[in-house]
């Protein structure tokens, strides 16, 4: 395409955009709504996914080794579970240093364990990480199986059901968005269908002169573009204000805890990218979709 040809279309893009106010306008908040509420639940899926994956990194698998074994019975452990496939990084933590850390976890009150220095009743233990969350219930399950594992911890029961809840949650609110997306898609393209509609004659009229699909097309296409787009510019300054006062005022209240927000950069513009694409596409789609139809003359 010429440059002169892209530019007459970009500047029948905004002449039309002026042209049809209250369309524009009922157009981008069409959007504009539609992607508020796409960004809310877009916010909340990003938040769950990166608590998630802060409680799915610190799950872990701790095996006590029997007291019979020896140094060179616990190597002999610790290569077989080093050579499983499930299993990423294997740490040693001795009796010593599994005493003084439940002495600590204590505080204060972690004095009274101290008793225990002489005659220390606790197991030598292996730390292993797998190397996905999800595989931990099957290495756990098979270092069970090994000689000299006396008793295999990572919290069975909580880390399946936390697993679980966490796949429901990402799939609902993915189902979620892609509906409201689609939706969005659905409004966008009836409230541009009817301003195409009452530009039919000038469609026709071109048709008949020679002017080709794509010519008539890519004004259209560029107009749900800027659509598209000034429908985001509100949601995007909405959802980001109310999430930069929501650090302020939650953050300091869960400090410590395992809900942790994302820090605002790098997350505002990763909002602004994702919600600009899905409202430009938006635009796009739904004006190439209401346009189609008044190009068969």
């Amino acid at each position: 395409m010429k440059p002169r040809t892209l530019l007459r279309h970009f500047k029948e893009s905004f002449k039309s955009l002026a042209r049809n106010g209250w369309m524009t306008f009922a157009s981008v908040s069409a959007v504009t709504v539609t992607l508020l509420l796409v960004g809310v639940f877009l916010v909340l899926m990003m938040n769950l996914n990166n608590v998630a994956s802060e409680i799915e990194s610190d799950v872990e698998i701790r095996v006590h080794i029997d007291l019979t074994a020896n140094e060179e019975d616990q190597e002999v452990l610790k290569q077989q579970i080093q050579n499983l496939p499930e299993v990423e990084t294997v740490d040693f933590s001795s009796k010593e240093e599994e005493l003084k850390g439940l002495v600590d976890s204590f505080g204060e009150d972690g004095g009274a364990f101290e008793l225990f220095e002489q005659n220390n009743p606790l197991y030598d233990v292996f730390i292993i990480k797998t190397a996905t969350p999800q595989e931990t219930i099957t290495a756990a399950k098979k270092i069970d199986e090994l000689e000299f594992t006396h008793k295999v911890i990572y919290g069975a029961e909580t880390v399946e059901r936390l697993f679980k809840v966490f796949e429901i949650a990402r799939n609902v609110g993915l189902a979620l968005i892609l509906g409201l997306v689609f939706t969005a898609m659905f409004l966008i393209s009836n409230t541009i269908k009817i301003t195409i509609f009452a530009r039919r004659k000038e469609i026709e009229i071109m048709k008949l002169v020679g002017a080709t699909n794509g010519f008539i097309r890519w004004p259209f296409f560029l107009e749900g573009l800027w659509l598209g787009i000034l429908g985001s510019f509100v949601p995007i300054g909405i959802i980001l204000t109310s999430y930069y006062y929501l650090i302020d005022l939650v953050q300091p209240r869960i400090q410590g805890t395992f809900i942790q927000l994302l820090p605002f950069y790098p997350f505002a513009f990763q909002v602004i990218g994702i919600l600009i694409a899905i409202g430009a596409f938006i635009g796009m789609w739904g004006s190439m979709m209401s346009v189609r139809k008044f190009l068969r003359v």
